[in-house]
């Protein structure tokens, strides 16, 4: 188990994707918009795991769908 010390100093690191329509012919649009629209929908990382704000590292990327 890891000592309170150390859990006080330690730094967490999330990552984000950000779903983007595209224009590929990948799936029909009606699709594409519903499933750029439940990913709004998720719940936010450090919220659910209870994550201090000033010590959490939200790295994001973009995915073109």
């Amino acid at each position: 188990m890891i000592s309170a010390p150390a859990r006080s100093n330690a730094s967490y690191f999330l990552s984000k994707i950000e779903l983007k329509k595209g224009d590929a012919a990948t799936m029909a649009a009606w699709r594409k918009r519903l499933f750029i629209a439940t990913s709004f929908v998720t719940s936010d990382a450090a919220d659910y795991f209870g994550l201090p704000r000033e010590r959490t590292v939200i790295m994001g990327s973009q995915v073109e769908v």
